[in-house]
């Protein structure tokens, strides 16, 4: 790997839409290493091929079972050693995951359930994060350090949705799914944009299409970047970029030294 990576995270609700939009253009004006995309509701053999101008050398497609839903890729400038779409957490083939290993790092491009539908998906998404977390803690027993990044789809604190009590019987801000995040972050994680801007209001990640809900900055902060403590030091910077359009989510990304 080389010295200082950049990585970004988008849940582009539909990778074929975005193409259609022009709006993963800007990627070719950055210098981005690794770019991990959620929901892409795409094949393999639907990805456009005119998402951007920039060379990735490894793509990795994750498609859901189901056409038209869910799905993770990861494109990465970088080769990695081995990668796998974690069956053992993902049992019903939603293509939610994309684990990818460099050296000693691992990454996860995560799209997690979402639990608004019933109790039972909210039931899902507990057992999803339970099984990704005794995961990801059994590869840090191996040695290795750990990126995870994508779609929580939970908002952790108060200050990371606009109106926290509103919203607090609402799947994404119940306290059972903020209690897994506060489980993560007790077990050595770090959610780098906070530690990078502190307190930092305002700042959201996810905007509903209704009542305009974006020109308004009624958001919710549901996409992350989290770092395995071993990795503090190596973080540079941690980042939403807020001004990109495309998606009712905008992209996160993490500047690491490796």
């Amino acid at each position: 790997m080389s010295d200082s990576i950049e990585i970004i995270s988008w849940n582009v609700n539909g990778i074929r839409a975005v193409a259609n939009k022009e709006a993963l253009q800007w990627i070719d004006e950055r210098d981005t290493d690794i770019l991990c995309l959620q929901e892409i509701k795409a094949q393999a053999e639907q990805i456009p091929e005119n998402l951007f101008e920039k060379e990735f050398t490894e793509v990795i497609i994750n498609s859901a079972q189901k056409k038209g839903y869910s799905g993770t890729a990861t494109f990465s400038t970088i080769k990695s050693d081995f990668h796998t779409t974690c069956p053992q957490i993902d049992h019903t083939n939603e293509g939610r995951i994309v684990e990818t290993h460099y050296g000693d790092i691992v990454l996860f491009n995560v799209y997690f359930p979402n639990g608004q539908k019933d109790e039972e998906r909210l039931a899902h998404k507990m057992k999803f994060y339970d099984d990704f977390l005794a995961h990801s803690q059994e590869l840090r027993k191996d040695g290795k350090s750990i990126i995870i990044c994508g779609d929580v789809n939970t908002a952790h604190r108060e200050i990371d949705l606009k109106n926290p009590k509103a919203n607090s019987k609402t799947s994404g801000f119940l306290p059972i799914e903020r209690e897994w995040i506060d489980k993560l972050l007790d077990y050595g994680y770090i959610d780098t944009f906070r530690y990078v801007n502190g307190d930092e209001t305002d700042r959201y990640s996810w905007w509903s299409y209704r009542s305009s809900a974006r020109v308004k900055n009624v958001g919710w902060r549901i996409d992350y970047f989290f770092i395995s403590e071993d990795l503090a030091e190596s973080l540079e910077d941690a980042f939403i970029l807020d001004y990109i359009t495309g998606s009712d989510h905008c992209p996160v990304g993490i500047r690491i030294s490796i």
